[in-house]
């Protein structure tokens, strides 16, 4: 029996999307609600999943399809082994079997690669789990460098060659592309993806509408790098969670927000938008493009309940796994170019947002302390703001606020 399948819901006013990739081919057996292709929203990516269990029948729309909540995608024939699979894909499957045990030595390798580690889609992070290989030993051939499905595929098949033949597998050297002529030049035209294309526009939106303008501040890290490093393996063992600096930073911005409420406002109309509430969304880079999950009641977490949400939704992001409700909202966003090595910037609000505070990294600078020059961890530290609600007086008393908030954290818990 053909099985019909259907775009699903997509989230509130998400009418339609575009067909990213296929996970399955046709011929493919599949289980009953294995993804079978992944489709991109205005915000995020979704795995449609096979209704039954059997075998994967026709395509009916293409990569890169714009395709409606409830039209027909695809077809898949209920029970039966069906058509072999086709020869292309055919080296996963053993590879899978073969490697099982690596896999899962894999999957937790990869659960702690450092943050230079390839960023990859869902279906190219289940090969890679699938074939039991190491994902940062592997040249990617798609865009930007990135891996793609074929590139572990070969990689997987090279390393098995490699395990018969009694050598080491030349994983990398499978994937390589030949190099160019000398004195070629290529181009490659790529279209943009529906996330890259809202990014875009938000962005712009926020230039052409906003009267946008950036404050700078400086703070002094070491109280907060004291601190962490005091009470890091404690509040680990007991909150199951490393202290990271987020926390600090978004207390720190309660704070702020508070005795500031423009800078947590809106502007609807002709009207402003006061919240009690602080709702922060968290700029989290992904395989697509940067994404921004909102952390809700701040204000009323603990600096635990804070650094467990940002750490789920660091790792739903690199999943693909980002729902639409998890970034819908936001009253304030934090954005930390530190980690990729930025001194400064200025960074673009968030709309229907006012102001975003923008973290950079820490470096070691001399700094005049009781008349003397002393070397301290510094950051530079931004707030971007909407000038038309924002005054200049208040967001630069607000990244002051912030400023102080860090260099003595005992304010964070005496309200000051």
């Amino acid at each position: 029996m053909t099985i019909e399948v259907k775009v699903p819901v997509l989230g509130e006013s998400v009418t339609e999307a575009t067909v990213g990739e296929w996970l399955k081919q046709p011929g493919d057996a599949v289980a009953q609600d294995e993804p079978i292709a992944s489709l991109e929203t205005d915000k995020v990516a979704i795995e449609v999943p096979s209704p039954v269990a059997g075998v994967m029948g026709e395509h009916v729309v293409a990569v890169g399809d714009t395709v409606e909540v409830g039209a027909v995608i695809a077809t898949v024939s209920e029970g039966g082994s069906g058509a072999a699979p086709s020869p292309s894909p055919a080296p996963a499957p053993a590879a899978k079997a073969e490697e099982a045990p690596a896999a899962k030595a894999s999957e937790r390798e990869m659960e702690a690669l450092p943050d230079g580690s390839p960023t990859m889609s869902p279906a190219v992070r289940r090969a890679v789990l699938e074939a039991g290989v190491d994902p940062t030993t592997i040249k990617g051939t798609g865009k930007d460098g990135r891996l793609t499905k074929e590139d572990v595929l070969a990689a997987a098949q090279s390393k098995k060659d490699g395990a018969k033949s009694g050598g080491a597998a030349p994983a990398p050297a499978a994937s390589t592309p030949a190099p160019a002529a000398s004195g070629e030049r290529k181009e490659e035209r790529v279209k943009m993806t529906r996330l890259r294309q809202t990014i875009a526009k938000r962005l712009k939106s926020a230039q052409d509408t906003a009267a946008l303008l950036t404050t700078f501040n400086d703070v002094d890290m070491t109280a907060v790098i004291e601190a962490r490093e005091k009470y890091k393996d404690v509040f680990a063992k007991k909150h199951g969670v490393k202290l990271g600096f987020m926390s600090f930073f978004s207390k720190a911005s309660v704070l702020a927000l508070k005795t500031f409420p423009s800078v947590n406002a809106q502007i609807d109309g002709d009207e402003i938008v006061y919240f009690d509430y602080v709702d922060i969304s968290v700029a989290v880079s992904a395989p697509n493009g940067l994404v921004v999950p909102v952390v809700r009641d701040v204000d009323q977490l603990s600096f635990a309940g804070i650094e467990k949400a940002i750490a789920d939704y660091g790792a739903k992001a690199k999943d693909g796994t980002l729902t639409m409700d998890e970034m819908k909202g936001g009253t304030f966003t934090i954005s930390n170019g530190g980690v990729f090595g930025g001194l400064m910037s200025t960074p673009i609000i968030n709309p229907p947002q006012s102001a975003v505070l923008g973290l950079h990294r820490i470096e070691d600078r001399p700094v005049v302390r009781g008349g003397e020059i002393v070397i301290r961890p510094m950051m530079y530290i931004a707030l971007s703001y909407d000038h038309r609600i924002i005054d200049g007086r208040e967001a630069v008393t607000a990244l002051k606020t912030i400023k102080e908030a860090i260099e003595d954290p005992t304010r964070l818990l005496i309200d000051l």
